[in-house]
């Protein structure tokens, strides 16, 4: 039960940067101050946990070595996937966002070709490269249905272009995250854990975010100060906070896959906390019919492939996601 409360606080964590980012957006801040503030403030407080942790020279080290491959899959894995996530949050609300990311499960599986596994036999070394999981992808199917359901009666709402384009960059974000991560787990073959690694890539995807902060900086000056405050306090709830929570919930339970599947079915959460967040802060209006559809049935996607698809590399997703 222990394991479960602890999922279900990590989702409440984790869903408050899509209301914050939606409030950014109405309050007419940059999604580029919005995405950039996050990993600022998240480099002091990792460097503080993975130093404490006596981790820090061997992970200084490791990006020493393979200095490019962590400079290009962190980019991409961190500075792609939430800059565009940032960025959507100007055509949806919070929750809408929040259901559409979830696709990111989809595009996982459909970029396991992309991938190798190591398979020993008769005492030697073979790289085969990963298939599509096909049941998996089926069950993923009723996600997209769900996210199909969302955007169609978005368009009655905020018209065409908008839905495009917000449906658009979630899609990018979506391929991004896991393309980064997986490589970045591939890169580090487990010779790091997951908080030397979220420090790696943030220090990693920094010339990225500079880059971004300079060209805002000079079209629009400084971010104003309650942006700045929201930004911290993503960093510290998401980035931090919903980590931890949501990494001692599994760790209770990881030597049991059905109360594991659980505890990550707990992350369907997200979508009802973003929802209740923004109607209760935000004045959003409630959904439609079709909405409230479309949110049930990409929660029932999520919780049907934990139960039934739980796997490790979905754990070590999660751990650096939203």
């Amino acid at each position: 039960m222990k394991s479960i409360i602890l999922g279900l606080f990590s989702s409440l964590f984790f869903s408050l940067s899509f209301i914050l980012n939606r409030q950014m957006s109405i309050n007419g801040g940059s999604w580029i101050w919005s995405s950039s503030l996050r990993f600022l403030f998240m480099l002091p407080i990792f460097i503080i946990i993975v130093f404490y942790r006596g981790g820090l020279t061997p992970l200084l080290l490791s990006i020493k070595s393979k200095f490019i491959e962590w400079l290009i899959w962190s980019t991409i894995g961190f500075g792609v996937f939430y800059s565009t996530l940032c960025f959507a949050a100007n055509f949806g609300p919070g929750w809408l966002i929040a259901s559409s990311w979830q696709i990111t499960i989809v595009a996982g599986a459909l970029m396991s070709p992309l991938f190798f596994k190591t398979v020993f036999k008769n005492n030697k070394k073979y790289l085969i490269r990963e298939t599509i999981p096909k049941k998996n992808l089926i069950i993923s199917l009723i996600i997209l249905i769900g996210v199909f359901l969302l955007q169609i009666d978005q368009v009655s709402k905020i018209g065409l272009r908008d839905t495009t384009f917000g449906i658009l960059f979630v899609l990018i974000g979506a391929f991004a995250y896991p393309l980064g991560n997986r490589k970045m787990m591939a890169l580090c073959a487990g010779s790091l854990d997951v908080y030397q690694r979220i420090l790696g890539m943030i220090i990693c995807s920094l010339p990225f975010w500079i880059l971004l902060i300079f060209f805002e900086y000079f079209r629009s000056g400084v971010p104003e100060k309650n942006q700045v405050y929201s930004s911290l306090i993503v960093a510290i709830s998401s980035g931090v906070i919903a980590t931890i929570l949501f990494f001692k919930g599994t760790e209770l339970v990881k030597d049991d896959m059905k109360k594991l599947a659980i505890v990550e079915a707990t992350q369907a959460g997200e979508v009802i906390f973003s929802l209740l967040g923004e109607i209760i802060f935000l004045r959003e209006l409630l959904p439609s019919l079709y909405s409230s559809i479309g949110i049930l049935i990409v929660i029932l996607g999520l919780i049907i492939q934990s139960l039934f698809f739980n796997s490790s590399d979905n754990l070590e997703k999660k751990l650096i996601s939203d």
